[in-house]
């Protein structure tokens, strides 16, 4: 470890320790990037995403208390209708005549229980991320013993997932653009359950972890629910937390991982909201100011793109709703996270990234046809993300 990196450590520990955080001074040193050393980035992240408060004191409480919820969401929302817990105070309901599996009432918990299987199935055909790591694949240290505990009665998603018999047409929610996000320099993820082992009973897989995360997510907003990409999101949140040094805090991956992108999604939200595209909070509008900017910064480039008809709509769509995390490997995707957290308005800079992704291979695009200009974008060849947000900070300094 140099020295400059062993400094670096001990600048964010000095802010890390006094009773008061000084979010200004945090947020200045993230941006260059935070060290994993020590579970700092995972204690970062938490800070910048508004899960933690300034004031070390009250981390305690606060995270005793938003851990019991979380247990209570699990509580509450991945059980069968029909089917209680009689030590939680809970008496079985047997069915009735009012209440049945095929009461068309949309009130009915047994409606309510089949609208949710889709969701989840959705979720269950979109959450096998990051093939390229075995991460998600294996068994977490801290499977949720309240779900998977013998003596209670909760039915697991692994198992609601093998049990239902919905077919894969009805689980198609999803956005337009969004379905063809995977970029072509992925490998595809595995097609199956068989080719994504799952594990035998009493273990779980990461990737059945942020499935119930995403799960939660979707009952809690109805407005939303769930839509193909929030996997995406998620999947890099819970990477960091699971796998933080420190045990303590690794043991609450899940329960911290739904609250830290509960709190991300409040701020893109829009993103995934197809009725908002064309607003001043949408998409759309975030596209166009991306070609907006690059107009500002190279005419030249401007011009050439839309002289070829390439719309911001087929490359950036993808790199804003998704923050990036389709365009390169999990380690950088982390890293680009650093400076878009530490940022103040984060997804402003966002924006100049993408526009300094644009003008750092500005030399190949003038050169290509409409064809060979698509495949840049849509597999995009620079790999070292300090190159691009050092650019992206250049345009951000010279506005």
């Amino acid at each position: 470890m140099s020295s400059l990196h062993k400094s670096r450590i001990a600048d964010f520990q000095d802010v890390l320790k006094e009773p008061t955080i000084a979010l200004e001074k945090l947020q200045e040193l993230s941006f260059s990037g935070i060290p994993c050393e020590g579970g700092l980035r995972c204690l970062c992240w938490k800070i910048l995403l508004n899960y933690l408060p300034l004031e070390r004191a009250s981390w305690t409480s606060i995270l005793a208390k938003q851990r019991e919820l979380y247990s209570q969401f699990l509580r509450e929302m991945i059980i069968q209708p029909g089917i209680a817990k009689a030590n939680m105070g809970v008496s079985r309901e047997d069915v009735t005549f009012e209440d049945h599996p095929l009461n068309p009432n949309p009130d009915s918990r047994w409606n309510t229980y089949f609208r949710d299987n889709e969701v989840l199935l959705q979720i269950d055909k979109d959450v096998r991320l990051c093939p390229d790591i075995s991460f998600f694949q294996r068994a977490t240290e801290y499977p949720c013993l309240l779900i998977l505990d013998p003596q209670n009665e909760f039915e697991t998603l692994r198992k609601r997932v093998e049990q239902t018999t919905l077919k894969s047409q009805t689980v198609a929610r999803n956005r337009s653009g969004v379905t063809n996000m995977s970029s072509p320099h992925k490998n595809a993820a595995p097609s199956s359950l068989n080719e994504y082992q799952v594990l035998p009973n009493g273990c779980e897989a990461h990737w059945e972890v942020v499935e119930r995360i995403l799960f939660i997510y979707a009952k809690l907003n109805p407005g939303i629910a769930y839509v193909q990409g929030m996997n995406e999101i998620v999947g890099p949140l819970y990477y960091t937390f699971a796998t933080d040094p420190n045990s303590e805090w690794k043991e609450h991956a899940e329960a911290d991982t739904f609250f830290c992108f509960t709190n991300l999604m409040a701020e893109i939200r829009d993103n995934f909201i197809k009725s908002l595209d064309d607003s001043q909070c949408g998409i759309t509008y975030k596209m166009e100011k991306v070609y907006s900017t690059l107009k500002d910064k190279d005419m030249e480039l401007y011009l050439k793109l839309q002289e070829q008809n390439i719309k911001p709509q087929f490359f950036a769509f993808r790199w804003l709703t998704l923050l990036l995390s389709q365009e390169f490997l999990l380690p950088d995707v982390i890293r680009i996270w650093d400076s878009l957290f530490a940022d103040n308005s984060r997804f402003d800079f966002l924006l100049l990234v993408c526009c300094a992704m644009l003008i750092l291979i500005r030399e190949q695009l003038l050169e290509g046809d409409f064809t060979v200009n698509m495949r840049l974008l849509q597999d995009y060849p620079i790999t070292d993300v300090c190159q691009i947000l050092q650019k992206a900070k250049e345009l951000q300094d010279s506005q």
